[in-house]
């Protein structure tokens, strides 16, 4: 039964037992003399205790656990060997054999290269982490800042907030690759001191108390940093197949992982830096009331505020879209900061309140349609039955060569100076009547949120016509006033012609009539009868059908369908079924139905 012992080192506790103890004490004691005439030996050995400290916590479960001495062997193995130091050989007789050491291996981390920066260190530490030049990282993001417009700032504005600085020693060593051993601290630590030592001598000792100040808070990052996965790794002579099997799978999971953190961080960043574009070309401009604009605002029939609808909306994508974006980070960057649960929960909730606030705007725009209600103006035209009318659309300079009737929309000033809604929603419907004078009636409609304001937008609705002799000129487009906003304002045109009478459509007209017959007869005479419009000079086009596939033809000579067992023709000798089992004949002559049984 072993002796258990608690010690404290750099500050956190540990039951360890005799044996390992002893051979810990003869590890430091060594190390300790092996710096005796260091510069900077009491940082390095705080280093180095802060470290072993580290390694001790991440091989415990709990805080009753014992370190035994095989413990204390590992972290010798990751530390380095007392020979690498220049130490008494005989103190560690009883140390691993080389069969059982472990070369420790480093991966970089991200951190930001203050000492090295312009702005905030970013590029010089993504160069590091990248292993190129920062200039190459710095002439990347002034292309990519030009080449978006300016909003790859936003991008470095993210890095700089969310990637730590490396302030320790133990930091910018994790910076470069290198592992955090003894060598590498005493030679961070020496190069620190160098450095000062080359400086003037003003500010020597300023620069000296920044590196003990760096040098005493290693302990603090050597907690905060994870050293066992990105520290050094121990590969054993005797590991067997399937632990080699299982690194190799490892390595590829890690570089999918990689490759999808690579995917989100390309796929958040385009996502915020569109809608930041966005957001300022509607919410900004309608802010700043900016030319364009009130096209927004009167397609707005719920008079919602346009800024206020594009800012909820940036936040109910953009939100989602930062987080896949800091998601990419994460799996990249291992010691990316946290950005704490209060801003987590604060743009959670953020989020949930851009989503209600676009459901209420949706809701209220959707009421704006709910009620489509019309008035009608009918007045008698100086048309009779033995009259010929012609009929013209007068088109709007504004609307110019827009035949269709779905595809003109437009806000403009009017004679006035008044802005103005231009809509070339028009159908005109033709249809007999028996009164001895021809009537036009027009039907406006509009849409609202209640009945009331649904027929003060139609009555609003401004839309003209002109009979000069036998001519009716009609407009080719409504207006109404941009209060009344974008309302699915509608005008349809009904002429009521007396039995009799013959009128004439222009070319104008085509894509405003809502009688095929009239359509298809543009620029000819039709007649009006008890039946509508028909044309009785104009040629029928015969009806040509020419189908002809590997079971069906349709033409000139009949039908003939074919199937596996089956067939069945259709002309002008009859009709001809035939069967395996029947056979059906129907001409002149009557039915005859032959079967086999």
């Amino acid at each position: 039964m072993n002796k258990t012992v608690n010690i404290n080192l750099a500050g956190t506790f540990f039951h360890i037992d005799e044996d390992a103890y002893l051979k810990l004490q003869r590890y430091l004691e060594a190390i300790k003399r092996s710096f005796t005439d260091s510069q900077g030996r009491n940082e390095i050995i705080a280093d180095i205790e802060a470290r072993i400290a580290e390694l001790f916590s991440e091989r415990v479960q709990n805080d009753k656990q014992v370190i035994r001495i095989k413990e204390v062997e590992e972290v010798i193995s990751i530390m380095g060997q007392p020979e690498d130091y220049l130490v008494d050989d005989e103190i560690f007789e009883d140390e691993l054999q080389p069969a059982y050491q472990r070369k420790s291996s480093a991966s970089k981390k991200l951190f930001r290269d203050t000492d090295n920066s312009y702005i905030g260190g970013v590029a010089s530490g993504l160069g590091h982490y990248l292993g190129i030049d920062a200039v190459w990282v710095r002439l990347l993001w002034v292309l990519l800042t030009v080449g978006s417009g300016g909003t790859f700032i936003f991008i470095y504005i993210l890095f700089w907030i969310l990637v730590p600085e490396a302030i320790t020693t133990a930091e910018k060593i994790m910076m470069t690759g290198d592992p955090v051993n003894i060598s590498n601290i005493e030679k961070k630590i020496k190069d620190g001191f160098d450095t000062v030592s080359e400086t003037v001598s003003g500010v020597a000792k300023n620069v000296s108390d920044s590196v003990s100040g760096a040098a005493k808070n290693v302990s603090d990052a050597a907690k905060k940093a994870d050293f066992q996965r990105q520290g050094n790794k121990i590969k054993s002579s005797s590991k067997s197949f399937f632990d080699t099997l299982a690194d190799i799978i490892m390595f590829f999971f890690k570089i999918f992982a990689k490759f999808i953190g690579i995917i989100f961080i390309i796929v958040g960043a385009f996502a915020l830096i569109a809608l930041i574009i966005s957001w300022f070309s509607v919410g900004i401009a309608d802010i700043v009331h900016i030319p364009g604009m009130d096209f927004v605002n009167i397609a707005i029939a719920g008079n919602s505020p346009v800024w206020l609808a594009s800012l909820l909306l940036f936040f109910a994508i953009g939100i989602p879209f930062f987080f896949l974006f800091y998601l990419g980070l994460k799996i990249l960057v291992n010691n990316l900061k946290s950005i704490g649960n209060i801003a987590k929960f604060t743009l959670l909730g953020l989020w949930l309140f851009s989503i209600i606030g676009l459901v209420v705007i949706g809701l209220r725009e959707a009421s704006e349609h709910a009620f489509n209600e019309r008035i009608t103006e009918k007045k008698e035209l100086l048309i009779t039955a033995n009259d010929t009318l012609e009929i013209k659309m007068t088109e709007n300079d504004l609307l110019r060569n827009r035949y269709y009737r779905h595809d003109s929309f437009k806000v403009a000033n009017n004679e006035n100076g008044e802005k103005t809604i231009y809509r070339s929603d028009i159908s005109i419907i033709i249809k007999s009547t028996t009164d001895t004078l021809a009537s036009i009636s027009i039907e406006k409609s509009a849409d609202g949120r209640n009945y009331d304001i649904a027929i003060d937008r139609a009555k609003k609705i401004n839309y003209n016509y002109i009979l000069k002799g036998q001519e009716l000129r009609l407009d080719s487009y409504l207006s109404t006033h941009s209060k009344n906003k974008f309302s699915d304002q509608e005008i349809v045109v009904i002429l009521y012609l007396p039995e009799g009478a013959v009128v004439k459509f222009n070319n104008n007209t085509k894509h405003y009539l809502n009688n095929r017959i009239a359509s298809n007869y543009i620029n000819q005479y039709l007649n009006v009868d008890e039946d509508g419009v028909i044309c009785k000079d104009c040629d029928n086009d015969e009806f040509e059908v020419d189908i002809d596939t590997p079971n069906i033809k349709i033409n000139e000579n009949g039908i003939e369908i074919k199937g596996e067992k089956s067939s069945l023709k259709i002309n002008d000798s009859g009709i001809n079924a035939e069967s395996e089992e029947v056979k059906v004949k129907i001409d002149g002559d009557g039915i005859n139905i032959k079967s086999d049984n």
